[in-house]
């Protein structure tokens, strides 16, 4: 297994129709975009309001007819969260869009860095995302809250373990359980058609390689790696830099008026 295997995009997407997934109605079907949904989820996930967030893989294979239908989502901002490596060799594209495109790199290196490469295994990948994600955490909360902003969506390849921590948390934030979180995380099995086991995929240097599924124990990996070194979620944000006021008027935009318990 290679670094390369972890969120990485395939040459060619399609998210798939909500009916092709057996997961009911979680995804909006939009031509070269994978595993596109709305974090809040149809009816709310937790304490976050659907239509305000949406989380996908990138926009390097989307099509013209692709961005209509996004924009009809009204999106406002789209954040980056892959290296800038990944985003020489596979741009967004936006066919007219006119969103603000923003890059927050999860990671402060690229994939293959000598000072501090990306694990070469899942289990070893859930430590390291939340021991590097916080700045870019912190800055897609600043992003959020920001006049104009909403609704937005975040995005790394293929919208499954950068991705899958980042919405984690800012639905902790926003009050969902950590069942919650983690049925929406694991809805990404689905949309890239994972349910059934490793599927194999072209990186974007031309590859081969492989994509492997994600677990529930990968998530609470890195949330117990958040509570066990900084106490709550909130505690990790606030390491990172994010102030009460902050939490405050994420929750103020995002959320659905109830006081997270």
């Amino acid at each position: 297994m290679t670094a390369r295997e972890f969120d990485s995009a395939p040459a060619t997407a399609t998210t798939p129709a909500a009916s092709d997934t057996g997961t009911g109605s979680a995804f909006i079907t939009v031509p070269g975009v994978r595993n596109l949904r709305d974090a809040g989820g149809t009816g709310g996930t937790g304490g976050l309001r659907p239509g305000r967030l949406y989380r996908s893989g990138s926009f390097h294979t989307l099509t013209p007819d692709g961005a209509q239908r996004l924009k009809a989502l009204g999106l406002r901002t789209v954040i980056d969260l892959r290296s800038a490596t990944e985003l020489d060799n596979w741009p967004d594209l936006r066919h007219g869009l006119d969103h603000e495109s923003v890059h927050l790199p999860t990671f402060p290196v690229d994939r293959e860095s000598t000072d501090q490469p990306w694990p070469d295994n899942q289990a070893d990948l859930y430590l390291y995302l939340p021991r590097y994600a916080g700045p870019s955490i912190a800055a897609v909360i600043r992003r959020l809250i920001a006049p104009g902003a909403l609704p937005a969506l975040v995005h790394c390849a293929v919208g499954k373990d950068r991705t899958g921590l980042t919405v984690a948390v800012l639905q902790s934030l926003l009050g969902a359980t950590e069942a919650e979180i983690t049925a929406d995380f694991l809805l990404s099995n689905a949309g890239l058609g994972l349910l059934d086991g490793p599927t194999p995929y072209v990186d974007e240097t031309g590859t081969e390689r492989i994509s492997r599924p994600i677990t529930a124990a990968l998530l609470r990996s890195s949330l117990d790696w958040i509570r066990q070194n900084h106490g709550s979620v909130e505690g990790f944000v606030r390491a990172a830099g994010v102030t009460d006021d902050e939490v405050a008027a994420l929750r103020a935009a995002l959320g659905d008026g109830q006081t997270p318990g």
